[in-house]
């Protein structure tokens, strides 16, 4: 994957490192921080050659409708750049490239997983307007002020640093840009959530064990839902960093949620 960069020192002005010796949520385990990231390469590394089929089998398919919904509120152009953070496979990067959106990055900390986005993009040459990026949210390999819209699905729950992910989003945005991020959310409809639960905690993992021969990934995965905050809580977070103008829309009763911010 010649395309790829390999994980480099953060420029003047990214986000430090975190603190040492305190401890995270991994899932609804408690690890320490220094721990976490190598655990979350580890879950990526086993499900990246099954993620696609995984989504479609894990959503019944809605994360596609969830998808384009989110492209679109990026709204792509061509005269504006990308940067898709924890990018994963591509979906984002490939659907804002065929809207007619301008270059894009594909950056996610997870080399497996940009190695299945690469495949993908040779097959629907895409290749020239996609950069590949190795690289850690929390300390962005760029430069200030150097894209116009930052997208993040389904990432950011996975991230040691929320806050230092959210403070280099608004980092990278030149003025006027935005920031979007489409998560896991809390369900705000009570009807939904007992089956919501079943779902996540019974069929997942056993899905997870009969199509990718691993439980224990689709498990933390839906532990890690229930431990990122709330539609309001990541709202502040995102005003904290600097973002502003701040909106929330819900999808499916809230089950997922676009989050959106400006760097004014």
């Amino acid at each position: 994957m010649s395309d790829n960069l390999p994980p480099t020192p953060a420029p003047p002005g990214a986000a430090p490192p975190g603190p040492t010796g305190a401890t995270t949520d991994f899932g609804y385990r408690s690890v320490a921080i220094d721990e976490k990231k190598p655990m979350v390469r580890a879950v990526f590394d086993s499900v990246a050659p099954k993620y696609d089929l995984m989504n479609d089998v894990m959503s019944l398919g809605i994360h596609r409708v969830w998808k384009r919904i989110f492209i679109n509120a990026l709204g792509p152009r061509p005269q504006l750049s990308l940067l898709d953070l924890a990018g994963g496979t591509g979906d984002v990067s490939f659907g804002w490239l065929r809207g007619g959106g301008g270059p894009a990055i594909l950056s996610d900390i997870n080399a497996s997983m940009l190695s299945v986005g690469h495949g993908r993009a040779v097959g629907n040459a895409l290749l020239p307007r996609l950069r590949f990026l190795v690289a850690d949210a929390e300390r962005l390999p760029l430069p200030d002020r150097s894209v116009e819209r930052v997208s993040m699905a389904f990432g950011l729950r996975n991230c040691t640093d929320k806050a230092a992910v959210l403070a280099e989003a608004r980092r990278v945005l030149k003025p006027g840009g935005r920031f979007l991020c489409l998560e896991f959310s809390r369900v705000q409809v009570a009807a939904l959530a007992p089956l919501y639960d079943a779902w996540s905690f019974g069929v997942l993992p056993r899905l997870g064990q009969a199509i990718a021969g691993d439980s224990a990934s689709y498990q933390y995965l839906a532990e890690s839902i229930r431990q990122f905050p709330d539609q309001e809580t990541l709202a502040q977070m995102m005003r904290e960093a600097g973002l502003a103008r701040v909106a929330v829309r819900n999808l499916s009763g809230g089950i997922a949620a676009i989050h959106s911010g400006w760097r004014l």
